[in-house]
């Protein structure tokens, strides 16, 4: 059995810090399943990401303000709700609410929902290049995708439910944000993931952010300064290396 090198969320994951302003996108359906979109303001569909969402889903304001700056950058941003409208933001604080006894279904319904969702995406967008980024939940999705010779290139932040395999099978550049304070990809981990990424003479990179934890690429204190850079390199990070991967697939 491959070796686990990031473990399942934990309570760090229920943690965030509420973005404000205003989404510019849409919400569509691929292969039934909502999905938020960004477009970007010149129209041109030729670079798509997909976005695969932590535990929040990609409805949470943080995520669609994410989205909406790369759709501002000049790309199609498509965020699937893998989640079907019951994220953990609509239970937290619930009386009895027990996101242990939550995820379990979902982690087994998004796989469900991924296949034929690519499948339609792939098909409404065909000519285009296309990208993926995922953090938290969302990561495994990431590296199925680069495991695709369809795929330009991708980028995780903060992982869980990563083994050594995922590593082993990625076929396209993949970019890793991540955190200095991590209960999931920790040190140890994240050593090893390199040493299987350099044996196996994969293309990537790793930027590791210090003083910040699990969960800042979506959901950082934007009023602590250290935190709100973090979270907006993190951004700016993934939107170079796919400019950069979209001109070398040229």
């Amino acid at each position: 059995m491959s070796a686990v090198l990031a473990g399942p969320p934990t309570e760090c994951c229920l943690r965030t810090v509420h973005h404000t302003g205003d989404a510019k996108g849409t919400v569509e359906e691929y292969a039934g399943v909502k999905t938020y979109v960004a477009r970007p303001p010149s129209g041109d569909a030729s670079k798509v990401i997909l976005y695969f969402a932590d535990l929040f889903g990609p409805m949470y304001i943080n995520a669609q303000l994410t989205m909406d700056y790369w759709a501002s950058n000049g790309y199609t941003v498509l965020g699937i709700d893998y989640f079907e409208g019951e994220s953990v933001l609509h239970h937290l604080g619930k009386p009895g609410f027990d996101w242990r006894e939550w995820m379990p279904p979902h982690q087994k319904r998004a796989p469900e929902l991924l296949r034929p969702w690519i499948e339609d995406v792939r098909k409404r967008h065909e000519g285009s290049k296309f990208f993926c980024v995922g953090n938290c939940f969302g990561a495994p999705y990431v590296m199925e995708a680069l495991a695709e010779d369809w795929m330009t290139a991708g980028a995780f932040a903060h992982p869980s439910f990563l083994n050594e395999a995922h590593f082993e099978n990625i076929k396209r550049p993949l970019l890793m944000l991540c955190s200095e304070e991590d209960f999931s990809f920790t040190p140890e981990n994240r050593r090893k993931a390199i040493d299987v990424l350099v044996e196996h003479k994969k293309d990537y990179t790793m930027l590791l952010f210090g003083g910040v934890a699990h969960g800042f690429a979506t959901r950082a204190d934007p009023s602590v300064p250290k935190q709100r850079w973090a979270k907006e390199q993190a951004a700016r990070t993934v939107l170079d290396w796919f400019n950069h991967h979209a001109e070398c697939s040229l």
